[in-house]
C-alpha cells in the first residue's frame, strides 16, 4: 500500500494474548481494502509481552507502558501516533469488516467531526442459544449510540478521534478514573463535534460468569461512589438511586420486550432474570460502600479478569 498512513490503530493490553491475536487478525484483514494504517500495540504489565500474538502483522508496533491502567497505555500509543486520526480498540474485540474503510471514509467526508464512536455488538459462542449474560450484555452493556448522543462520549473499544484534537484535549486518566467517559466529556464540553458511526463495528465476548459481570459493575459503582464520598446532600442522593437500581428490573421489562436487540422469548427472559440479579448486585454494593466505604478496592485492575 502506498502513500501516507490514513490511521493509527491503538490497543492497550493486559494479560490476553489470545483475545489480542484474534483482535489483532481482524485488523490484519482490513489491509485488504487499501487504507494504509499502522497498529499500535501497547502492553500495560503482562506476565508476558505479547510478542507471539503480534507476529506477522502488518505495519505494527508493540511497546510498554509501566504505569497501570488502559488510559496511559493508550495515552503513549497516542503519543507514538503518525497518522492524523487515531483509533482506539480494546485488545477482546474483533473489528468487523470495513472498519478502517468506514472510519477513514467518514472523517474526510465530514471535516467538522471531531471525534465518533462505533458500534459494538457481543460477539456470541452459540449464536442459536445466547446464554443469560449474553442476552442481558447484548441489550445494556454496550450502548454506543445513547454513549454518543446522550452523553456526549465514545466507549474507547470502539473509538476515533483526530490526532489535533487529542492533543488539544489532552490524555486520557488513570486508572482511578473512568477514563473514556471522563475524557469523551471533556471532549464535547470544549466544544469539540462527536458522532455515531455505525458502519465502524466491533464485537466483543460477553462476561463469561456472573461474577465477571459483577467486578466490571463493582468497578463503575465505585468510581460513581467516588463522586459523592464525603457530601451529605450527594449521599442522600446515592441512597435514594440505590433504591431505584434495585427496584428497575420492573420497569425494564418494556424496554426487554420491545428492543430489537435479542429475538425471541426465551433470550428476552434470560435477559431479565440476569438484569434482575445485576440489578440487586449492584443495589446491594451501592448500600454497602454508603455505608463502609473503601471504593479503592475495586478500581486496581482495569482488565477483565477470566472466570
Amino acid at each position: 500500500m502506498d502513500g501516507p498512513l490514513q490511521l493509527s490503530v491503538i490497543i492497550p493490553h493486559l494479560n490476553e494474548p489470545d483475545d489480542l491475536r484474534r483482535c489483532l487478525l481482524s485488523l490484519n484483514a482490513q489491509h485488504a481494502d487499501g487504507i494504509p494504517f499502522e497498529i499500535i500495540v501497547v502492553d500495560n504489565g503482562s506476565t508476558e509481552m505479547p510478542e507471539a500474538a503480534c507476529s506477522h502483522i502488518q505495519n505494527l508496533r508493540l511497546e510498554r507502558e509501566t504505569l497501570p491502567g488502559p488510559g496511559p497505555a493508550r495515552n503513549l500509543g497516542a503519543s507514538l501516533a503518525r497518522a492524523e486520526i487515531l483509533a482506539f480498540i480494546d485488545s477482546d474485540c474483533i473489528a468487523q469488516p470495513g472498519w478502517v474503510r468506514a472510519i477513514v471514509g467518514y472523517m474526510a467526508r465530514n471535516p467538522d467531526i471531531d471525534l465518533v464512536g462505533g458500534d459494538i455488538g457481543v460477539l456470541l459462542d452459540n449464536p442459536a442459544y445466547p446464554s443469560a449474560i449474553e442476552s442481558y450484555e447484548n441489550i445494556y452493556s454496550y450502548r454506543a449510540r445513547v454513549y454518543v448522543e446522550r452523553y456526549g462520549f465514545a466507549a474507547t473499544g470502539n473509538m476515533a478521534v483526530r490526532a489535533r484534537v487529542f492533543q488539544s484535549v489532552g490524555p486520557f486518566g488513570g486508572i482511578a478514573t473512568m477514563e473514556d467517559t471522563e475524557w469523551g466529556q471533556r471532549a464535547t464540553r470544549l466544544g469539540y463535534r462527536i458522532a455515531f458511526l455505525p458502519e465502524a463495528r466491533v464485537l466483543t465476548p460477553s462476561c463469561k460468569s456472573f461474577a465477571e459481570l459483577a467486578r466490571r459493575w463493582d468497578r463503575h459503582v465505585a468510581h460513581e461512589y467516588g463522586k459523592v464520598a464525603g457530601r451529605r446532600t450527594a449521599m442522600l442522593r446515592w441512597l435514594v438511586g440505590c433504591a431505584v437500581v434495585v427496584a428497575s428490573p420492573l420497569a425494564e421489562s418494556i424496554k426487554i420486550l420491545r428492543t430489537d436487540r435479542v429475538s425471541g422469548l426465551r433470550n428476552r427472559l434470560l435477559a431479565m432474570a440476569c438484569l434482575t440479579r445485576i440489578r440487586l448486585h449492584r443495589g446491594r454494593r451501592m448500600f454497602d460502600l454508603a455505608l463502609r466505604g473503601g471504593s479503592s478496592r475495586f478500581v486496581e485492575s482495569w482488565n477483565r479478569e477470566r472466570s
